[in-house]
C-alpha cells in the first residue's frame, strides 16, 4: 500500500520502499497532479522513463550522481505515483508527454541547460523537448530508444501489434491481467530480477484502472500517417540533427527485444561518432542489468 502522508511524501508498506528513499514532490499540471523525485543540489540531470517503468528505474542513478548534480526524474501522467485519469480526462498522447514535460521543466525554474537521461519511450518525449529547445539542453545520454520511425529493416513487433490494434485481446490482457508490465519483469531484463525489484517496478499498476498508461503508450505508437503521433514523430526523425554529436552518448543493451541493435545503428548512421558502449549480454532494462557500469560511464560522461 503506498499513502500520501501530510508533508507530501510517500509511504510505502511494500518490500521495495528501502530501495527508493527518496522525497516525493508533487505538481498541478493541466488538472492533474504529477509526482517527480528532484534530489541534490547543481547541475540538472532530467531522466524520462518510457513503458511500464517509472522513475524507480532510475532509482540507482538518483542515488549514484556525485553531489554536484541535481537528479530530477518525473512520473509520466498514468505512471509511477502521478495521477492515473481515465482517457476522457487526459489524453494519452505523445503531444501531451512532451507538453506536460515543458510544463514541468518551466515550473522548476531550471536556469542551466539541462543534462537528459532518455529511455524506452521517454527517449521520444524527450529527444521531442530538446529539438524543440536545443537551447536548454547540454548532453544526452540515450539508452535504449528511438527518435525516428521504425527502421526499414525492423517490423512492428507482434505482440505490440495485437495490443495497438486489437481492443478484445488488450484490454483484458493489459488492463486486467497486467501482462505488459508483469511480462516486462522476465523480457525485459537479461539477469534474473531480486523479488524487491520486481514489486517496485510494478506497484503503481496495482489495479484495473491503474494500468491505463501502459496500454495508452502502445496504442499511441505511430505507424502510419493517420495516427495520432505521427506529424511529432516525423518532427523529430527530421530535426535531430539539431542534436550535438559530441554531446550525446549512447548505452545500448544488445538483448532488447523491441529496441534492438538495429535502432543503436540507426543513431550510429545519424552520429557516427558519439561516444557508444553496447552490453552484450544485457537486455532492454539496461540500469537493471548492468547498474554499476553505466552509472560509472554516465558519471564520466556528465562530468568530462
Amino acid at each position: 500500500m503506498v499513502e500520501k502522508s501530510i508533508n507530501g511524501t510517500l509511504t510505502s508498506t511494500r518490500t521495495f520502499a528501502e530501495l527508493y528513499p527518496f522525497e516525493s514532490k508533487f505538481m498541478e499540471i493541466g488538472g492533474q497532479t504529477l509526482h517527480y523525485v528532484d534530489e541534490g543540489r547543481g547541475k540538472p540531470v532530467l531522466m524520462v522513463h518510457g513503458n511500464p517503468t517509472w522513475s524507480f528505474y532510475f532509482r540507482n542513478l538518483i542515488t549514484g550522481l556525485p553531489k554536484n548534480f541535481r537528479a530530477i526524474a518525473p512520473d509520466h501522467i498514468g505512471c509511477g505515483f502521478s495521477d492515473k485519469p481515465g482517457a476522457k480526462a487526459y489524453a494519452y498522447t505523445l503531444e501531451s508527454r512532451v507538453r506536460d514535460l515543458e510544463t514541468f521543466v518551466g515550473r522548476l525554474n531550471i536556469t542551466e541547460k539541462i543534462h537528459l537521461v532518455v529511455h524506452d519511450w521517454g527517449g521520444m518525449i524527450g529527444l521531442a523537448f530538446a529539438v524543440r529547445h536545443p537551447e536548454k539542453i547540454d548532453k544526452i545520454v540515450i539508452t535504449n530508444t528511438s527518435g525516428f520511425f521504425l527502421p526499414k529493416e525492423k517490423t512492428f513487433p507482434f505482440l505490440l501489434r495485437l495490443i495497438k490494434y486489437v481492443p478484445f485481446f488488450a484490454v483484458p490482457a493489459v488492463l486486467g491481467l497486467n501482462a505488459f508490465a508483469r511480462g516486462a519483469l522476465y523480457l525485459a531484463p537479461e539477469k534474473k530480477l531480486p523479488r524487491q525489484v520486481k514489486a517496485g517496478l510494478v506497484e503503481p499498476y496495482n489495479s484495473w484502472k491503474n494500468r491505463i498508461a501502459t496500454l495508452k503508450f502502445v496504442q499511441d505508437i505511430p505507424i502510419c500517417e493517420k495516427d495520432r503521433s505521427y506529424a511529432l514523430v516525423d518532427h523529430v526523425d527530421r530535426h535531430l540533427h539539431l542534436l550535438a554529436e559530441s554531446h550525446l552518448l549512447f548505452l545500448w543493451g544488445a538483448r532488447d527485444f523491441v529496441f534492438d541493435l538495429t535502432f543503436l545503428n540507426e543513431f550510429k548512421r545519424r552520429f557516427p561518432g558519439a561516444e557508444t558502449h553496447v552490453f552484450h549480454d544485457a537486455g532492454h532494462y539496461l540500469f537493471e542489468d548492468k547498474p554499476a557500469e553505466t552509472l560509472a560511464l554516465i558519471n564520466a560522461f556528465l562530468t568530462r
